[in-house]
């Protein structure tokens, strides 16, 4: 992305010099890794990228498997508003890689082609009528959800540790509603923020999954150095699960230090890690798409969540119960023993109401005139009745 620094393809817009995605005037959060991934996705638009070569190029001299691109891929997805099955922006080829296939156009050539068509001609201000406005991804309706989620951190604060689950069936803004108040959070000096996602996986799958990938995240933030070093004290089982954090030498010091590993004792060393991250820090982990979890870490949040011990800690875990029911899946009893010795929290993300959708109508189309005002509200109830209040299908 070096000769091209920016460059735009839909309604997006990607700044690689400055680490930003535009989509109108909104920024949207990307992690570090995913940003690269996306950056060198759109430099070879239009080619196969292997799995190997963004290996390769984005993880060099680190061992990372399959997964950690699939949810690279699977963040970009969610922040382009792309479908895997019916892709605009990024088509998976089966068992090799990927390929951007969206027409991307650099800076130069958006103002060539903006000053040609400006000396050629200039739409009369009719033809604009249905055109998008910058704002029309923002959030609608989810004032009382935020507050909540808001209320919970307050008490994580205090030292109070919450284990919080946001439920919802697919499409009805689970994420959405975590990652704007994650959001509200970026730049906050006392706060630490990080994530994992659970992919769906045959059998038992990876113990400890979207745990390890938040921990990495954490290790390789700012504050580093004291986290590594937290981590070295009290969990060092966990550590050595992370080679690439350490060159040989430092990893070979750490191995005989965890002879003799346990469930138990990896369960109780992270336990007490995150206690000693978290006295004078707050943490807020979250944990997406817990439906597909493995049952390591569904053990590693209820060893947590019954600690008597103080913690300015806040858990956040997403799941679909649509899922879960379907399943079988121990999320199930786990969250009901949670609940009734009063050990979590549930938010449950509702349908938007008729007025949440004709305010995202609004901001997502020019304001009618006074003549179409009629015509605009019953499009708007239409839409409301026909998905039900369902982000996802409109």
């Amino acid at each position: 992305m070096s000769a091209q620094p920016i460059v735009s393809f839909g309604l997006f817009r990607l700044d690689a010099t400055n680490a930003h995605l535009w989509r109108g005037s909104e920024k949207i959060p990307l992690e570090p890794k995913t940003f690269s991934v996306l950056c060198y996705l759109v430099e070879q638009a239009g080619q196969l990228v292997t799995k190997e070569e963004l290996l390769k190029t984005l993880w060099p001299n680190v061992r990372v498997g399959d997964a950690v691109l699939k949810v690279c891929i699977r963040e970009i997805r969610v922040a382009l508003d792309d479908q895997a099955k019916a892709p605009q922006f990024i088509e998976t080829v089966h068992r090799r890689g990927y390929r951007f296939i969206e027409e991307v156009v650099s800076s130069q050539q958006s103002k060539v082609a903006s000053s040609q068509q400006s000396v050629v001609s200039s739409p009369p201000p009719s033809t604009q009528s249905s055109a998008l406005s910058p704002q029309h991804s923002a959030l609608v309706g989810r004032d009382t959800e935020l507050t909540q989620l808001h209320q919970w951190l307050a008490k994580a604060q205090n030292g109070e540790r919450q284990i919080v689950f946001v439920t919802g069936e697919a499409g009805i803004g689970k994420t959405t509603v975590v990652e704007a108040f994650l959001d509200q959070l970026e730049g906050r000096v006392n706060v630490y923020v990080s994530r994992g996602h659970c992919l769906e996986q045959y059998g038992e799958g990876e113990p400890y999954m979207p745990v390890l990938e938040a921990l990495g995240q954490l290790c390789r933030g700012p504050d580093h150095e004291r986290i590594l070093g937290t981590l070295s004290r009290y969990a060092p089982t966990w550590l050595v699960q992370m080679p690439g954090l350490f060159n040989s030498e430092a990893l070979e010091a750490l191995r005989p230090r965890v002879l003799g590993t346990t469930k138990e004792r990896m369960l109780r060393e992270l336990a007490e890690a995150l206690e000693a991250l978290t006295a004078e820090q707050t943490l807020v982990l979250q944990f997406d798409d817990l439906h597909w979890s493995d049952s390591a870490t569904l053990d590693l949040i209820s060893y947590v969540a019954r600690r008597p011990h103080p913690a300015r800690l806040l858990v956040i875990g997403t799941y679909r119960p649509g899922d879960v029911e379907r399943r079988e899946h121990p999320l199930k009893e786990l969250k009901q023993d949670l609940h009734i010795h009063r050990y979590c929290e549930e938010l449950a993300v509702s349908p938007l109401s008729e007025a949440a959708v004709s305010a995202y109508m609004t901001m997502r189309l020019t304001s009618p005139s006074s003549s179409a005002q009629t015509s605009f509200q019953q499009f708007t109830r239409l839409i409301h009745q026909r998905t039900e209040g369902n982000p996802l299908l409109w």
